[in-house]
């Protein structure tokens, strides 16, 4: 890269039921191994409005990006058709293909016992119940995870699950899948369908369906695979020419 280009830089994107905070262990981490990033806010009202959400903190970036989305937020960014993007990484996300919905994957298998019932309340929002933090979205955080957790919950709003996705970006980038083996929220069964269609590099772990919180050594050595080889080609791109 040329000394004015602006560095590589993790963009993190939030799930349903979660906000920026989620990615707090991770966002220290790889401050610590000198990665540039950021987590991009997303108003979880319509999956355009968040692809529009997070292009503009892509924008605000201004260079190579390395782009992160966990649970709902894999359908976000694939969608997002930004050129800064370089490589995507789906951190037991969902990943629908064109013309699918989040819906049409989410309930692609059946539930797992402990997941909750899902049901949008008269405003069209679903919020996640309070007990399900401990039973399903985190059950190996701590109380005070927990705790947290669903005091900054976001809810999502039931449109935003069922707007067809565009031709996803998995199809042209490199990407790499978290495979969470423990998850209570999204079938690992229908984790694994999406990883083998899209081509992704998959790692499996025993980790629930939010391993930022339980797990970011995990989270962060898949991304830093990103970042690295994002690196490498972007090198050999500059030497080539």
């Amino acid at each position: 890269m040329k000394e004015d280009t602006p560095p590589l830089t993790v963009v993190l994107v939030h799930g349903a039921w979660a906000d920026g905070s989620s990615w707090r262990k991770v966002i220290a981490s790889l401050h610590q191994h000198g990665i540039a990033v950021t987590a991009a806010p997303i108003p979880l009202t319509l999956l355009t409005d968040d692809v529009t959400a997070v292009d503009r903190a892509v924008d605000r970036v201004g260079g190579p990006v390395v782009l992160v989305g966990h649970a709902y937020a894999g359908a976000v960014i694939g969608a997002s058709s930004h050129s800064q993007v370089k490589a995507l990484v789906y951190i037991a996300a969902l990943a629908p293909d064109k013309d699918e919905t989040v819906a049409d994957v989410f309930y692609r298998a059946s539930p797992d016992p402990a997941a909750p019932q899902l049901a949008p309340d008269p405003d069209g929002y679903i919020w996640l119940p309070t007990e399900a933090f401990a039973a399903a979205f985190a059950q190996h955080a701590s109380t005070e995870d927990h705790t947290v957790l669903a005091a900054v919950q976001r809810p999502i709003s039931v449109a935003c699950i069922q707007q067809p996705v565009p031709v996803p970006r998995w199809k042209e980038l490199p990407a790499w899948y978290l495979l969470a083996d423990d998850d209570r929220m999204i079938n690992p069964a229908t984790q694994a369908f999406m990883a083998d269609r899209m081509g992704a590099q998959v790692r499996t772990h025993r980790v629930d369906h939010a391993p930022l919180v339980t797990q970011p050594a995990t989270v962060v050595g898949i991304i830093s695979e990103a970042v690295e080889c994002v690196r490498i080609s972007d090198h050999a791109g500059s030497q080539s020419r």
